[in-house]
């Protein structure tokens, strides 16, 4: 029986161990990921690009995935990806980051990618804070929750960034938490094959700068919380608003065809040659 694991072929040995705090959800990511590539029978990542902003989400990709990755500045993970999209069309463009990089400093990005429809596979990791800067209240935090900014509570209500993505128009949504790695991976294998833009938010545990001012303190405790706040979609569908107040809604919510927008850019150029030449 072979000990080799799956992840091994994809990830840069001399980048391991990875900078993660013990209990991070990163791990389960990256695990949820690979496994999901090594499913639909890549052997190396030779035929994607990965683009990654700032954050410790951002730091999934970057150095550790053995391919072409791209660090960005804050926010500006889409528009780089759509730029390489756009350009190799042929190529898997993924971006993996964080909420404070995709929703509070690239949220406009991403509302327009999924408007437009690029085939991009976007997975959001929603720590629910800024972690990487001391545990900030981000876009992604609950009604609530204790954080550095927040220490009374935060009186904001988080973006629902899946319902927003639905409603802009992306091809494929789901959600999960680190809790649902196994349906997390199917998820992210669903996303890969999808015609257009793809988007999976996973609801990730980071208890150094967030679980511990929630006494939540480790890893073990903060999926403990996923699971018990978890509510699938067919459940909550049969609940009322306030009866879903911060419960985390999981499961895949829409998967639709729409011709992806580079498609029709390339048609668009196809044309204008035509028009030029003749």
């Amino acid at each position: 029986m072979s000990t080799y694991h799956y992840s091994r072929r994809y990830l840069r040995e001399k980048a391991l161990p990875t900078p993660f705090c013990p209990g991070c959800g990163n791990g389960i990511v990256i695990n949820a990921f690979l496994k999901a590539v090594s499913e639909l029978g890549y052997t190396d990542l030779k035929d994607f690009v990965f683009v990654s902003g700032i954050g410790c989400g951002a730091w999934i990709i970057s150095p550790h995935f053995n391919a072409d990755t791209i660090h960005v500045t804050h926010g500006r993970a889409i528009p780089v990806a759509t730029g390489v999209k756009l350009m190799r069309p042929d190529l898997n463009v993924v971006v993996i980051s964080g909420d404070g990089d995709l929703i509070n400093i690239g949220g406009n990005h991403l509302i327009h990618a999924a408007r437009r429809n690029i085939g991009l596979k976007v997975i959001l990791v929603n720590n629910m804070t800024f972690g990487m800067t001391g545990g900030q209240a981000s876009a992604g935090t609950l009604h609530g929750l204790k954080t550095t900014t927040t220490p009374y509570g935060n009186i904001e209500h988080p973006f629902d960034i899946s319902q927003l993505m639905i409603a802009a128009g992306a091809s494929y949504v789901a959600r999960w938490t680190t809790y649902h790695m196994l349906p997390l991976a199917n998820s992210i294998k669903r996303a890969l094959t999808t015609d257009g833009f793809a988007f999976v938010e996973v609801i990730s545990q980071c208890p150094t700068a967030l679980g511990r001012r929630i006494n939540l303190s480790d890893g073990i405790k903060m999926l403990t919380w996923f699971k018990e706040i978890s509510v699938p979609i067919s459940k909550a569908k049969k609940m009322s608003k306030s009866e879903l107040a911060n419960k985390i809604i999981v499961g895949e919510f829409v998967k639709q065809e729409r011709e992806p927008f580079e498609r029709q850019y390339l048609n668009i150029i196809t044309k204008a040659k035509k028009v030029i030449t003749s």
